[in-house]
């Protein structure tokens, strides 16, 4: 591990084996079976959160694929698993690396760009000039479209990685300073922590319904 402030997104936990990413499987494995059989709350609340991204993703894609939006939900079930168990101590929280964000966002970005390019070459190029440009402008306003084509992966998996870092690293930079300070504002600093736990946790759900939005708005341009 390294002694500094970025070692809490170090997921190493000895020199030679690395057991911090099967922290993965903690959400699949600690569900007791009654919750997949059963009507519990839990499945009701499951439940909920699906008929929601369902509505949501009926009126972000064009076409009603159901492959899609069986893609698209599996995404944001998989951030959101990957962002709330980062908030339980001694987990390593995978998404604050871009060694998983980024192969996410290049697995979406180069699917949709070999299915649009192979299969709608025309509309593909029609999405490089805007509507209604001025002839000289075509060039220019081609190249800038091809530039923000490329950076789209990039900026996904940094928006996400940079949001989940930045609470981590404010509670460890609060949590730090705990043992020099004394029983009132020990009091205080734990109710802070508290608040921007909860913040962390809408945090959490809301990159996942962003890096989820955005990948559907992306897939409507093919």
């Amino acid at each position: 591990m390294l002694m500094n402030l970025f070692s809490i997104f170090d997921p190493n936990t000895s020199l030679f084996l690395s057991l911090n990413w099967l922290s993965l499987i903690i959400p699949i494995i600690s569900f007791p079976k009654m919750f997949w059989f059963k009507n519990s709350k839990f499945m009701s609340l499951i439940m909920l959160i699906i008929q929601f991204i369902y509505i949501e993703l009926s009126s972000l894609l064009k076409t009603s694929n159901k492959m899609n939006m069986f893609m698209m939900m599996t995404i944001f079930y998989m951030i959101l698993m990957m962002n709330f168990i980062g908030l339980f101590p001694f987990i390593f929280t995978p998404t604050t690396h871009l060694s998983i964000t980024m192969p996410i966002a290049l697995t979406l970005w180069f699917s949709m760009m070999i299915y649009g390019w192979l299969t709608k070459t025309n509309s593909m190029f029609t999405h490089l000039v805007p509507q209604n440009t001025p002839s000289i402008l075509m060039p220019f306003m081609i190249l800038i479209e091809t530039i923000s084509n490329l950076i789209r992966p990039l900026t996904l998996s940094i928006r996400l990685s940079a949001n989940m870092i930045a609470g981590h690293m404010l509670l460890c930079l609060l949590g730090s300073t705990g043992s020099s300070l004394n029983i009132l504002f020990l009091m205080l600093m734990l109710m802070i922590q508290l608040i921007l736990m909860m913040l962390e946790l809408s945090v959490s759900i809301i990159q996942s319904y962003v890096f989820m939005t955005l990948s559907s708005l992306y897939s409507n341009e093919i």
